[in-house]
């Protein structure tokens, strides 16, 4: 199956030629997996972060169901220590669509007492867990839509396309469920509506239409399709320390220590996470085709300029099984 090209409303506006060869073979899986999603489940939401990745998967939800509006919210977790470019991009493009978003906060969380900052660690990724599982029962959600590729990281590529979460939101790679002939099981047992006020959450679904996709294919469908993503993915000027030999945006957040020299310099970043966790790469690239040349060059992974992935070996597949994206 491929898209007839269609003029979508809003920034991700533009007709296009039918993408074809390989990205017409990804583009019809990941329609084909968004609209599962939307058949097998009462209240499933798209996980959007302002990345790349979850960029193309809301311009491919668009897609599979044009001209009508999303039948599915749109979920993002605020950390509160995202880049000021990519939150401005995330609003300008809600009300350019007329979506429904809807916002979990870890400041909120944090407040509530629901999550706590980790003593020492600047990033929040610890603390988006228990925000994103209290989103999940809050809107009694059964399935999420998450933009997680397996070329990313060793605990991505242990992932099924629907990925099993116990009631406690919790990842178990032995307990995932075969999928052959690309059938996705997404039998749950649901939570319920208690006694007391509240949702008591059940099983629910983690889906990633865009899993066989990589890095290199993720930037070539954007350039074909024309897609806008936030400022930050190219080379601009900013205020960064460099903070064991990577280069890190200065912030309010994330100050400089007292035995580091602010610089000036022309940066990027592969990756949109927190400001607190995210590094930086001082290649030069202005647009989608020079993103793609330096991709077919590197030898350097994606998340190597995470600095939340660092911890330790296991570091992402710990945080998935307590619950993370």
């Amino acid at each position: 199956m491929t898209t007839t090209p269609q003029t979508l409303p809003g920034l991700l506006s533009g007709a296009r030629t039918p993408v074809a060869g390989h990205l017409a073979w990804l583009e019809a899986e990941a329609i084909y997996v968004i609209r599962e999603v939307a058949a097998q489940f009462e209240r499933p939401a798209l996980l959007f972060s302002g990345g790349k990745d979850s960029i193309v998967m809301l311009h491919m939800a668009r897609k599979a169901f044009h001209p009508a509006k999303l039948p599915f919210p749109i979920l993002h977790i605020d950390t509160g220590h995202n880049f000021p470019e990519v939150m401005a991009y995330r609003d300008q493009l809600v009300q350019a669509l007329g979506e429904r978003l809807l916002v979990g906060s870890v400041e909120a969380a944090i407040r509530d007492g629901l999550a706590h900052d980790v003593p020492g660690q600047p990033s929040r990724n610890r603390a988006q867990t228990p925000t994103l599982l209290e989103a999940i029962r809050h809107h009694r959600l059964d399935a999420l839509m998450g933009g997680a590729r397996r070329d990313e990281e060793k605990a991505r590529a242990k992932e099924r396309v629907f990925s099993f979460r116990n009631e406690l939101g919790q990842w178990e790679p032995r307990h995932q469920r075969p999928e052959l002939w690309n059938l996705y099981n997404g039998r749950i047992q649901r939570g319920l509506i208690t006694d007391e006020p509240g949702f008591a959450a059940g099983e629910h679904i983690r889906a990633f239409p865009i899993s066989n996709w990589t890095e290199l294919d993720v930037w070539e469908y954007i350039e074909h399709e024309g897609i806008e993503v936030p400022s930050i993915y190219f080379s601009h000027e900013r205020d960064i320390v460099i903070r064991a030999g990577r280069i890190c945006p200065v912030s309010s957040f994330f100050p400089a220590r007292a035995s580091e020299t602010t610089q000036r310099r022309s940066v990027r970043f592969r990756t949109v996470g927190d400001m607190t966790c995210t590094a930086g790469v001082d290649t030069p690239a202005f647009t989608p085709r020079d993103v793609i040349r330096q991709i077919v060059a590197t030898r350097q992974s994606e998340r190597g300029a995470r600095l939340d992935d660092t911890f330790s070996e296991a570091a992402m597949e710990d945080r998935k099984r307590e619950g993370y994206f």
